[in-house]
């Protein structure tokens, strides 16, 4: 039996308006190559000035995963040559970097929690991008010198499934501080993973193996399962040393496999040596104060949804990873929908019937204030549930919000009047005076039956409540 052990490099883009070491603004819609200047393109005589926006967002992140700030980290040159770095050379952060020693705690599928640790983070400027036409290559630097912050997992992970939960838990993580977007189509939220696996009970870790700038969380487990799969496979076959080396490789998403890229550098591949064009990074009281301006982040989140508005752990878990949802959520419940009832009506009717139509909860046609007011009418009864599903699906499909208007142009609203119910259940108990002697003689059964010749007569709209009240009181 193997044991698998994964840690995981995720750079995040910080949404500053201006590059980490110059004025240029991070916008990349722009024609290409058109955000840049001498810094940026590495011309002679241009010198690099940091960006005190993105340290502050680092130092909040820092905060939010109670990590060490360094309050005087460095800046170092890693050389490389690439046709998207002009410099040929990434400004990062070796040495010493802006946070170290923080951890983010995951909750797995069979209830239980664990921490995973975060070795470090670090600030450093982003590459441009390459574009391949053919024989031809182009290369637009408009990205190049972003911020990022790459955060540096310990090898804590030990399945696809824990390594997903720490990367959702990152993403929401850095959603809620509004520090990235974390757009993983765009790639400002992708991340490298670290695969090895080694016998159980080896406290030794086995060859690791990188894979690359992967921008789904779908994709990396899918990526950890290959290469899981490929590593047992070699290790049992007697070929692992030859066939699992430590390299770089690369997920193809069409095939499912990872492929060889290139052998892994090690550290004195890069060169590393002190930037000397910055001086040390030096954290001030004013940036301290600004970055313990913290939002409230996803744990406190479920805490107080589980505790004050008594919902399930596991559904405040699903609405809290997502910041517009959880957003959505709140004001349902600010606008008075009780706060059981907003869940199922978000989580199931709602967003089951924005993922058919492939929207998120920012791209919904029904705003909170919309659906709070059909909670409301299903619980003062009004209409029903059955009736409020109607309803929803009405509203999804035609530019009609008013909902009280909607409720009697569609004939939804429920009747509660004893009057009116009871003459029904009369008739139907009339009609069915052999049931009604089985229903006394102890065959109980035969009360669903009941309830539901009522609602067929009332074509559904009999308060389902007054039915089963007044059937009852009329049969005993």
């Amino acid at each position: 039996m193997f044991e698998t052990v994964i840690g995981l490099e995720v750079h995040v883009q910080l949404n500053t308006k201006t590059k980490l070491f110059c004025s240029c603004p991070t916008s990349f819609a722009e024609h290409q190559n058109s955000n840049t200047c001498p810094t940026c393109l590495a011309l002679p005589g241009a010198l690099p000035v940091v960006n005190k926006e993105a340290a502050i967002k680092a130092m909040r992140f820092a905060n939010a995963i109670e990590a060490q700030i360094d309050e005087a980290s460095r800046f170092d040159r890693k050389s490389y040559f690439y046709p998207d770095s002009p410099s040929a050379y990434q400004i990062t952060q070796f040495y010493a970097p802006i946070l170290r020693d923080g951890k983010v705690t995951i909750d797995l599928a069979d209830g239980t929690q664990k921490t995973i640790r975060v070795t470090e983070a670090h600030l450093e400027a982003d590459a441009g991008k390459n574009m391949h036409e053919g024989a031809v290559s182009k290369v637009d630097l408009n990205r190049a010198g972003t911020p990022l912050l790459e955060i540096v997992s310990a090898p804590d992970m030990r399945s696809a499934d824990e390594a997903v939960a720490y990367l959702k838990k990152l993403h929401a993580t850095v959603r809620y501080l509004d520090i990235s977007d974390a757009n993983m189509q765009e790639g400002s939220f992708r991340c490298d993973v670290n695969i090895s696996i080694r016998p159980k009970g080896q406290e030794a870790f086995g060859t690791r193996v990188e894979v690359k700038n992967i921008n789904s969380f779908r994709f990396v487990a899918q990526a950890i399962a290959y290469e899981v799969q490929r590593q047992t496979e070699a290790y049992e076959d007697g070929v692992y040393e030859q066939e699992v080396v430590q390299e770089t490789r690369l997920f193809d998403v069409n095939k499912g496999v990872t492929r060889s890229m290139r052998g892994k550098e090690e550290a004195a591949d890069y060169r590393y040596f002190p930037e000397p064009d910055l001086r040390p990074l030096i954290v001030t009281e004013e940036m301290k104060a600004a970055a313990r301006e913290l939002p409230e982040l996803p744990d406190q989140k479920v805490a107080r949804y589980t505790s004050e508005w008594k919902i399930k752990r596991d559904d405040a878990l699903v609405i809290v990873a997502d910041k517009n949802l959880a957003n959505y959520f709140e004001t349902l419940v600010a606008e008075g929908a009780a706060p059981k009832q907003a869940v199922t009506w978000l989580t199931s009717e709602l967003t089951g019937r924005l993922n058919k139509l492939s929207k998120s909860i920012e791209e919904s046609p029904v705003e909170a204030t919309t659906l709070a007011t059909l909670i409301k009418r299903i619980e003062e009864g009004v209409i029903s549930g059955k009736g409020g599903k109607e309803l929803l699906d009405h509203m999804m499909e035609n530019n009609e919000r008013d909902v009280d208007a909607l409720i009697e142009k569609l004939g939804l609203e429920q009747v509660s009047d004893d009057g009116a119910i009871l003459a029904m259940i009369d008739e139907i108990l009339a009609d069915n005076e052999d049931k009604v002697a089985e229903y006394k003689a102890g065959k109980e059964k035969l009360f669903g039956f009941f309830v539901g010749q009522v609602m067929k007569a009332s074509k559904g709209s009999a308060n389902p409540g007054k039915v089963n009240q007044l059937l009852k009181e009329r049969l005993s």
